[in-house]
This record gives structure tokens, sequence and C-alpha cells, in this order.
């Protein structure tokens, strides 16, 4: 009978938990030792023959990213093979961390080379609520595993995935804008002005990037400002799409073509910000600026699908989808040309299945990738390996010691990202970095700045 501790990590408390692995022939009541995470029973065995690839310990990780959080999940096996996974709950996500420690005791015991076993077990346990916040958490799960497994092997996640079908992807400046004006103060560069958009065009171009990718800013008395009511900044339930905020989308545009040039792609997300019809109207309106897509989130395919047959341009969206599930209505009702998925809130196997159901019915997919420079590189090897990426988002504007938290940063090169071939996602975490940088902050967090920075 093998027995193991788990060790829950977090940033803000310390949980210890030890109990028996069950035999494949019986099931035993779980052991608690002390610490707040409850155990309740476990009821499923690893199916590796090699116990030296059991999850022993399951850790989360935080540390300062200045205006949120980045956060890591660690699993160690048996053998002392650590797997990494980034997760995000520093925006939108509150929870996520009791929600991975609660699924950790579930976690212990099964083999690493089992993340699909896994992944449908703790699926089954939270079948009710498997969606939300539980899905994140089970996706931060199976990316922590796919990361130990090859390690385990001697090779990049991506010839777990598949195998890669390119070296190098193409990827957009993601937040080309957004970053400087709403959070100039930690960013630098702060633009207040169309000017400032215009000389940060120039800036892409100059950089080699062939694509960029922004959001919707207004002007203010303090210069220009993000405008975000899908996200409660400012508050605005209505969420409607007047003339003057049409125009106002329409000269940040212009101003990134003029300072960019006419070969640089476009992109606009739309996020949540707004209803059916101001959608419409908004893609209506840009027509004339040949947009690469124009990105739009709705809980609706059918409203989904009326919007993009009286597009005049690319409409993608789906970021906030998860599993096959929640991704197939959308693609029956044909409602965007472009599926997005986050593979940091899916689990990169189960990405792989969305994207595959997506190719099957002719789409091209991208990934969702707005976190730190880990979840780029976790990113980076499911873009290698689905043959069906279009572009891949990344943002470019970084807080300080972004490079310092990770053994490997990206690489860019003319506008793609450059892999190597080092095992598991090709990076992880510097702990010693991470404590150094505790964390700050807690809670949601919005994107302005606080009351007084500039």
């Amino acid at each position: 009978m093998l027995s193991v501790t788990a060790v829950i990590a977090g940033s803000y408390h310390r949980a210890r938990i030890s109990f028996r692995v069950p035999s494949a022939d019986g099931q035993l009541a779980p052991r608690r030792s002390s610490g707040r995470t409850a155990v309740s029973d476990v009821t499923a065995s690893s199916g590796s023959s090699d116990p030296g690839t059991v999850v022993e310990r399951v850790e989360t990780l935080s540390c300062d990213a200045a205006w949120r959080n980045y956060y890591f999940l660690k699993v160690t096996t048996a053998d002392g093979v650590v797997g990494w996974a980034e997760y995000d709950e520093g925006f939108a996500s509150p929870g996520l961390t009791t929600a991975i420690e609660a699924l950790a005791p579930l976690v212990i015991g099964r083999s690493v080379f089992d993340h699909e076993p896994t992944y449908q077990y703790l699926f089954a346990r939270t079948r009710q609520a498997a969606s939300g916040i539980i899905g994140e958490a089970i996706g931060a799960v199976e990316n922590a595993l796919l990361d130990a497994k090859a390690r385990t092997l001697g090779v990049p996640c991506y010839d777990l995935l598949g195998g890669k079908v390119r070296d190098r992807i193409r990827v957009y400046w993601s937040h080309c804008g957004t970053w400087r004006i709403n959070l100039g103060h930690i960013y630098g560069n702060r633009i207040t002005d169309l000017d400032g958009v215009r000389a940060l065009g120039a800036e892409v171009a100059s950089k080699g990037f062939t694509a960029l990718k922004t959001n919707i800013f207004r002007q203010t008395p303090d210069g220009l400002r993000g405008w975000l009511p899908g996200f409660g900044t400012p508050f605005a339930p209505e969420l409607n799409v007047s003339r003057q905020l049409i125009d106002e989308i329409r000269a940040t545009l212009q101003a990134f073509r003029d300072g960019a040039g006419d070969s640089m792609d476009l992109l606009l997300d739309l996020n949540f910000n707004a209803r059916t019809e101001g959608y419409a109207r908004i893609v209506r309106e840009l027509a004339d600026f040949g947009m690469f897509w124009i990105e739009i989130d709705s809980d609706h395919p059918d409203a989904m699908a009326h919007i993009r047959s009286n597009a005049g341009c690319t409409i993608s969206g789906g970021e906030s989808l998860f599993g096959v599930r929640e991704l197939y209505p959308y693609l029956q009702a044909g409602s965007f040309d472009v599926p997005i998925i986050d593979g940091i809130w899916n689990g990169f196997w189960q990405s792989s299945k969305m994207a595959a159901m997506a190719d099957g019915m002719g789409h091209s997919v991208a990934p969702h990738n707005f976190y730190g420079h880990l979840a780029t590189m976790m990113n980076a090897h499911w873009a290698a390996a689905t043959p069906n990426i279009i572009v891949m988002e990344t943002d470019i504007d970084r807080i300080a010691w972004d490079d310092e938290i990770v053994t490997v940063a990206p690489d860019y090169v003319d506008g793609h990202l450059v892999l190597g071939d080092e095992p598991g996602w090709g990076t992880e975490p510097v702990e010693e970095v991470l404590a150094a940088h505790p964390p700050r902050l807690s809670g949601l967090r919005d994107r302005r700045p606080p009351a007084g920075d500039d």
C-alpha cells in the first residue's frame, strides 16, 4: 500500500493533507492530518504501472505582477519530476486557488501519464459545476500533468500534443496601447492622446511585428482611458453604443494605421462591451478599415451568427468557452470565423479536441493568452502542434521582472515566437524570484490606475 503526502502551499496559507492511495481493487477512507482543506474520498487509482510517475505533492504559488498577481501550479512525482502550469486568478476568477486546492486530494496518487483519465475523473466529480472556476482548476491540473509527463519522457510538450507542425508561430502584439493608456504608471511610456497611439504603431512596425490588437478607448479630460462597461469599468449595464463611441474607435484605429503603415494587420477586441445591435453597428461602421478580425464575446450563439452575417470582416470569439460541449453550439450556429481557445482555462489536451472539432468544420483557431511568460510558452507549444492555428496572442509590454520569473523567456523574431526543444513547456518559474516578489494584491482587479496615479 502506497502512502503519500500532499502539500498545498499557497501564498496566503499552507495546508498539509495525508492519506492512503486506494489499491486497484478497493477503496480506502482518507486519513487527514491538520489543515483546512477537506478531503472526502478518493475513488480512482493511477492506471500507470510505474509508481515513480505518481503525483506526491501539489502546490500553488503566486507572485506580484504589479496590477495583478501571477499564479502557478506545481506538481511533483514520486521520482521528483516537477510539472508546472500557470493559471490566472487575478482577473475575474476569484477563488481559483481554493478550487485547485479542493481538487488536489483527487490528484494525489494518480500518474502524470494519466492526464486524460484524471481530467475525466475530476470532471465527473464536479459535473454540476464543471465550467467557470472549477473548469479553470481542472485545466490547470491537466497542464501541470502534461508538463510533468513530458519532463519524465524528456520531450517538449508539443510532442505530447501530436508533434510540432511549425517551429515559429506568428504572433500579434496584444493590448497594444491598452497597458500604456490604462496602466502607464506601471508599464511606462504613458499614452494620453492619439499622437502617442501613432507613435506606438510605428514602434510595433519597427520591432518587426506584423499584427497588433487594441481595445476601446475614449477621450477624457485626463487623456485617453479604456472603456470596458462589460467588466464594470465604467458601470454602464445598458452597454449602449453611441455615435461618439464609434467615432473614437475609428480615430484610434486610424492613428494605429497612420503609425504602423498599410501592411500592419489590425485587430480590435470588443470583449463583452456591447449588445447584439451595438456589435453589429460597430462592425458595419469599421468595414472600410480592412480589419484582420474583430473579436466579440457573447453568451448567445445565434446573436453572434447574426452579427457575423452582417459583418464586412472576420469575426473571432469564444475565449471564455469551456470544452467541446460549449464550443460546439457556436460552431453549429456559424457564430464566428475564428474560434479563440483559452488553453490556460481548458487545459491544452482539451484545447486540442476543441481545435480538431473546429478544423473539421473548416475553421482556423487562435490561442487566448494575456498572462505571464510561462503561459505564453504553454500556448506556443500548443500552437506549434495545432495544424489550424492562424495567429497567436501575446503581450509585448511587460513588467520589469517578467523575464526574471522564468528560466527561459519567449523569443520573438520578425513577429514570430521561435520555439526551442527544451523538455516540458520549455521554461519554468524560478522560485527564488517568486519569493523576492511576494503577491501584494488579492481579490478582483481592474485595469484603471488608482486615483492620483499618472
